[in-house]
């Protein structure tokens, strides 16, 4: 098979992502297997496997009962420390990078709310015009990036 040419499974694979992703960035929300389904007119088993490989290929993180979406990066499907606002809407973000990847992603001006992991100050970091204006303190990341598929959930 040629690299350009898509396999059974892609056929499924990218009309879930971009499903599981517009579901993030129009709705604020992870839609579940059932809603996917629905959506791609798709048996939910299909959804399920799709979700699998997805996970596999390290584009989804799933929730490890259910087989629900725990993280679309930069998207988490639960609260975190990090929340992310951009008008009327809101996300969370895994870590402070993904945080700010939400609103790069969505290509739109917005804030972070989190809290220093040290003093437990809480910090807003707005972001205008694409940018960050200067902000004090510092992002730590306690495992290398070579190692955060180790175990993605707690990087």
């Amino acid at each position: 098979m040629s690299s350009t040419s898509l396999g059974p499974s892609d056929a499924i694979d990218l009309p879930v992502r971009r499903i599981v992703y517009d579901g993030f960035i129009t709705e604020g929300i992870s839609l579940p297997r059932s809603e996917v389904a629905a959506r791609l007119s798709l048996p939910e088993t299909h959804v399920a496997a799709a979700f699998r490989r997805l996970a596999q290929a390290h584009v989804l993180v799933l929730q490890p009962e259910s087989g629900e979406v725990l993280m679309a990066n930069p998207f988490s499907s639960v609260p975190t420390a990090f929340r992310v606002t951009s008008g009327l809407m809101h996300w969370w973000g895994n870590c402070i990078w993904d945080a700010l990847g939400i609103l790069a992603m969505i290509a739109q001006d917005g804030a972070v709310v989190t809290s220093c992991p040290d003093c437990g100050e809480g910090v807003t970091l707005s972001i205008s015009a694409g940018r960050l204006p200067h902000a004090d303190g510092i992002v730590h990341f306690a495992v290398p990036a070579a190692h955060w598929w180790d175990d993605i959930v707690f990087t």
